[in-house]
């Protein structure tokens, strides 16, 4: 059973670490970070340090448009619910393996929110019917 609670900086880079492992290894959305959005991993990551931080630790380290990086992904390579689904999967397996207790649960809940919001943000993009 996991004992890490997920309540220090380290306990973040962890879980950044352990969870990015899966998604270069994953053929749905590898892909989409390693050809498409030919992520730069040693300066992606302690953006998502700083990024998970802020939301978990509530230390400021983070100043930056999550957003903005997914919409431009997104013109070169549409993302679907399935890419968000999967992240999600990801993620959520890689809190289950490691991380124990109620932080734990508060950041499967807010990574549940980023995924549908950036999705549904996304998918009315993607549909042409809002240019009138």
């Amino acid at each position: 059973m996991p004992t890490r609670t997920l309540n220090s900086p380290e306990d973040v880079r962890f879980l950044v670490d352990s969870f990015y492992e899966k998604v270069q290894a994953d053929p749905l959305i590898g892909p989409v970070f390693t050809d498409v959005a030919q992520v730069d991993w040693s300066k992606h990551l302690p953006k998502m340090y700083a990024f998970w931080e802020n939301l978990i630790l509530g230390n400021n380290t983070y100043h930056g448009h999550p957003f903005r990086p997914h919409l431009i992904i997104n013109q070169q390579h549409t993302l679907t619910m399935d890419h968000f689904e999967r992240w999600l999967s990801l993620f959520s397996a890689t809190l289950t393996e490691n991380f124990t207790g109620e932080t734990a649960e508060q950041v499967r809940q807010r990574a549940t929110q980023i995924a549908l919001v950036w999705n549904n943000k996304l998918e009315y993009l993607n549909n042409d019917s809002y240019m009138g």
